[in-house]
């Protein structure tokens, strides 16, 4: 059979994926080492990263598009189950690692923003948005940054032991590509489309200037 090598993931992409795979055990550490100031420097960096994704989920590549990948949860579950079988010559995510995307962008989403409004002013560190709420409620979140960060971890390790599961027995290269942003495929596979420039700096601009506005304290001066 003729093979050929055939693009997957954009480099945005990927850029995001393994900033995540950086940045979440960054954060872990430096909460753990009192390392506070560099703790909200790396939360605003990831808030950055997860909008951009998002973004880029609606304008990117084909294979960044949600439309292009996330179908109904019926069909992820029976992914899952091996009751609907995922063609051949199809790229990118599969209907279960589509749900799986889905659930991490949002725990990393939610983790972050819990973070912005997290900590105590008259005992340490306090995120950009600490005074936008009251005090009961900045407690609130701080609780749950804490204890809702293990959730984030506990789907990452799921997604750890599926790309295992099938980089071992599925004999599915998806490591691979997510550093070359391509593999090798038999010739009636279609390769990805690639996003256009505008759509990238409109998504990166968007995605910086949100989280820049919230680490120099300009939002929070909206709700005080």
């Amino acid at each position: 059979m003729t093979t050929r090598t055939v693009a997957i993931w954009d480099w945005p992409v990927r850029l995001t994926h393994w900033g995540f795979a950086l940045l979440i055990p960054a954060m872990w550490w430096t909460a753990e080492n009192g390392e506070m100031g560099w703790h909200m420097r790396l939360g605003l960096v990831l808030l950055a990263f997860v909008l951009f994704r998002i973004f880029w989920g609606f304008f990117g590549s084909q294979t960044a598009r949600f439309a292009s990948f996330v179908g109904s949860p019926l069909t992820g579950i029976a992914h899952l189950f091996g009751r609907h079988k995922h063609p051949e010559h199809a790229i990118g995510h599969n209907p279960s690692g589509a749900w799986s995307v889905i659930a991490l962008l949002a725990a990393i989403l939610a983790q972050a923003s819990m973070g912005l409004f997290a900590g105590d002013p008259y005992d340490g560190a306090t995120g950009p948005l600490n005074a936008a709420v009251g005090v009961l409620t900045a407690d609130t979140l701080t609780e749950w940054h804490e204890t809702f960060f293990w959730v984030l971890v506990s789907l990452v390790a799921l997604h750890l032991v599926a790309v295992l599961l099938y980089q071992t027995f599925g004999r599915k290269n998806i490591i691979g590509p997510m550093v070359t942003g391509a593999r090798k495929s038999d010739a009636l596979t279609d390769g990805n489309t690639s996003g256009s420039i505008t759509a990238l700096l409109a998504c990166a601009i968007a995605a910086g200037a949100i989280s820049g506005l919230i680490g120099t304290g300009m939002v929070e001066q909206w709700f005080t």
